[in-house]
């Protein structure tokens, strides 16, 4: 027992994890297979559970066979390649590096399973060695696995570095850290192989990625955020009789935009901060409706100059809205960018938009991003005073208002995405039908 003592231990806190983290997800309705964390969570289990067997096995050689102990090892070593593999797999998924083509699929398993097919086939060649403290194992097996495991590592770390701006700024110093014990008990456990303290870098790692990132009830917290904000915006929306889908549909046009933008490499500001700021400001850009009189905002046919002045008045009363009711917040970011959202959505790129009359870059990249969805969403569906244009001469507004009303980056970018769009607007529709 005193050569698994830490094995024990490292199982017993993951068992603790996976009990949270599968009842909780089960308490609040989550989905599994997200980020591949529950794979990663039972991958780990199981790692450190052949840790803990074969660290017994190995100081036994009197009592168990050495068949079963080579059998053990060899399952041992493959399941420590898998979760390290997993760890860097759970990397690129979260920062969304993970290919989507069956070619690079096949790039980053290829090295995993030709690793296992040489573990399986030097593990004649395990040597079982008396040390100092503990007994341990060496041989072609062995330093197979390391090598593996050192380079998946390496590639965990690179990615994380090339990929920080896709990962929350609270979590980027706590993930570092879960990478950085990952790295210093593995090299040490390389270079002593007698300690035998791969469990600790597991368990660390997936102790502070579940902690930090995957535990069901932050995940929870922010959707019950997500979900008043989005309740708030329909009482707003209601107001003008619209279907209730155009908040619905912007809100997803403008991930759509901004996610495009930065996978060309567009604008260094689009990190996975600012793109779920914009998700969630959003909803809010008309929340200045809510000072515009029913009779305005309803009215059925064309509004006169005095009332469009009055509806314009929105955009400004929003920001107003905005830096009173989420002054308390204790969100700065998303409080800066609901404001701009709010005030700045009907800015136009050459300068004749309101409240401001701001142009170019001197708009917000968020407003410049809520104009076009909001624009081209406004003409595709049926308001109180005209009938919904076709998809087809929507896509024409946004086409011609490129460099006049638009910023022609952000509409090039909508009108790449066409396809998209159109699924995003049937689908919606089809469900506000229902």
């Amino acid at each position: 027992m005193e050569h698994i003592k830490l094995q024990v231990g490292c199982l017993a806190v993951l068992t603790y994890i996976a009990f949270i983290y599968f009842r909780d997800c089960k308490l609040y309705k989550q989905k599994l297979n997200k980020t591949v964390f529950d794979e990663l969570l039972i991958l780990a289990m199981i790692s450190v559970a052949l840790d803990g067997v074969t660290a017994y096995t190995v100081n036994h050689l009197i009592t168990v066979s050495d068949g079963i102990n080579r059998f053990l090892h060899a399952l041992f070593l493959i399941g420590l390649d898998s979760v390290i593999f997993a760890l860097f797999v759970y990397m690129l998924n979260v920062t969304g590096a993970y290919p989507k083509s069956k070619k690079g699929r096949v790039i980053i398993f290829s090295p995993f399973i030709f690793n296992v097919i040489l573990v399986v086939i030097n593990i004649e060649s395990l040597r079982f060695i008396e040390g100092n403290v503990t007994n341990y194992s060496m041989g072609a097996s062995a330093y197979t696995c390391f090598i593996m495991v050192a380079v998946y590592i390496t590639l965990t770390m690179i990615t994380f570095f090339r990929r920080w701006h896709y990962i929350e700024s609270h979590k980027r110093a706590s993930i570092f850290t879960y990478l950085l014990v990952l790295t210093l008990v593995t090299g040490i456990q390389m270079l002593f192989p007698e300690t035998l303290i791969t469990s600790i870098a597991v368990t660390v790692f997936v102790l502070g990625v579940y902690m930090n990132i995957e535990a069901p009830v932050i995940k929870q917290l922010s959707n019950n955020h997500k979900e008043t904000v989005m309740s708030f915006a329909h009482l707003i929306e209601n107001r003008d009789n619209s279907t209730g889908g155009h908040i619905k549909r912007t809100s997803i046009y403008v991930q759509l935009i901004a996610e495009e933008l930065r996978a060309k490499g567009k604008h260094a500001i689009l990190t996975k901060d600012y793109i779920n700021n914009l998700i969630k400001a959003a909803p809010m850009h008309d929340i200045g409706k809510i000072s515009v009189p029913d009779a305005i905002l309803q009215k059925p046919g064309k509004l006169t100059d005095e009332e469009f002045a009055t509806m314009k008045l929105h955009a400004e009363n929003g920001g107003k809205i905005i830096e009173e009711t989420f002054a308390n917040l204790g969100d700065d970011e998303y409080r800066k960018m609901a404001y701009e959202v709010a005030r700045y959505h009907h800015e136009k790129w050459n300068g004749k938009g309101y409240p401001e009359g701001l142009k170019e870059t001197e708009i917000p990249l968020c407003a410049r991003i809520m104009a076009v969805a909001d624009v081209f969403d406004a003409v595709s569906e049926k308001r109180c005073y005209r009938d919904a244009m076709p998809l087809e001469k929507c896509f024409e507004i946004i086409k011609e208002g490129s460099g006049r009303d638009f910023d022609p980056e952000v509409a090039e970018t909508f009108l790449a995405i066409k396809d998209r769009v159109e699924v995003i607007h049937e689908q919606i529709s089809g469900e506000l039908t229902k």
